[in-house]
């Protein structure tokens, strides 16, 4: 992980919603523009798969706090 993710990630509960919005419409500016055709068939079928192990009771959600936990040490 960088250190520019590490820092956004340990200080993104300090910010107010209009820099979070920010933060995000840069992150998603800088993507590439030109279409990947195969990613949206691709992430369609990974969020019905994960829909159902939730429904289903396959998995378990976890929460953004947890998950933040493991990412930044």
């Amino acid at each position: 992980m960088s250190e520019a993710l590490k820092y956004v990630l340990e200080n993104i509960e300090h910010m107010t919603s209009s820099e979070k919005a920010l933060v995000a419409h840069c992150l998603l500016s800088s993507l590439e523009e030109k279409p990947n055709n195969d990613v949206d068939p691709a992430w369609l079928a990974l969020s019905q798969d994960r829909s159902k192990e939730l429904a289903t009771g396959e998995v378990e959600a976890v929460s953004w706090e947890q998950i933040k936990s493991q990412i930044v040490k």
